[in-house]
């Protein structure tokens, strides 16, 4: 299948739908209009193919630090839409989007890096796809910590401007970060636990810092969420907790990657 113009093809569309949204947001009207949401259904599903068919071919499964990028920020918009059912989240669009395009430019036109076997067995594979999932929703819980820093701060100041004033009350901003770390760390445990079962060796040398990573990462979101249930710990404290964990799960998971493909040469 032609990668390259469904991967241009997706990535105009992207560009197109976060422009036509944040003028929509500058003029009022946060809510997605019917154009913004053909434009970004037409690029998810080109997104899709693209991310699919980088990563599997007839001899192999390339789960490389260019191609997994396009498959994760695929299931973050697909979790994106998903929370959009029932919560105010299209702001993020704004955000995601674009990057979603850097993505999927990136996948179609970079080499293949990390292939592994294509007979992957069910363990692994609840163990990737669990991994996936994970960064996709805490991805969006370290988006929506950003606006709820933005939001508290200015309303501390009593000097709400820009898109703090088309964002929903800061309370319920909260209660969206808090579920999705609800569900992050859900998916993450799995993750953990499957990674646990499934590999051979967790703490193998070129897995133990992506292991040790993330173990804290998991601890340092944990002890987020007890807190807030416990102590009533919520805005900045929360903030400061969720993107603490975020960045170490960034080193675990790209910065891994990073060293180990494009600087040491190693799958």
């Amino acid at each position: 299948m032609p990668l390259l113009p469904l991967a241009i093809i997706a990535a105009l569309l992207y560009l197109s739908a976060a422009g036509m949204h944040l003028l929509h947001i500058l003029q009022r009207q946060p809510k997605l209009s019917p154009a913004v949401l053909t434009m970004g259904a037409i690029a998810l599903a080109c997104h899709g193919l693209v991310a699919w068919f980088s990563i599997f071919d007839e001899h192999a499964v390339h789960l490389g630090f260019y191609k997994i990028s396009a498959l994760i920020s695929f299931v973050i918009n697909v979790a994106c839409i998903a929370w959009l059912v029932r919560r105010p989240l299209q702001n993020l669009l704004v955000v995601l989007l674009p990057l979603s395009a850097a993505a999927v430019l990136v996948s179609a036109f970079a080499p293949h890096t990390g292939t592994t076997p294509e007979d992957i067995d069910s363990g692994l594979l609840v163990h990737i796809a669990s991994s996936v999932l994970a960064y996709a929703v805490l991805t969006l819980a370290a988006a929506q910590a950003g606006l709820v820093a933005i939001q508290d701060h200015q309303l501390k100041r009593h000097h709400a401007t820009g898109i703090v004033t088309f964002l929903p009350p800061l309370q319920l901003m909260e209660t969206m970060l808090f579920e999705l770390l609800w569900a992050g760390v859900l998916l993450l445990t799995v993750a953990i636990a499957s990674g646990f079962l499934f590999l051979d060796d967790i703490f193998a040398q070129h897995l133990v810092h992506k292991t040790v990573l993330t173990l804290i990462a998991w601890v340092i979101y944990s002890t987020l969420l007890w807190g807030h249930y416990q102590l009533g710990w919520r805005s900045q404290t929360a903030v400061r907790f969720t993107l603490g964990g975020f960045a170490l799960l960034i080193l675990a998971f790209f910065g891994s990657k990073l060293v180990l493909e494009l600087v040491l040469q190693r799958s």
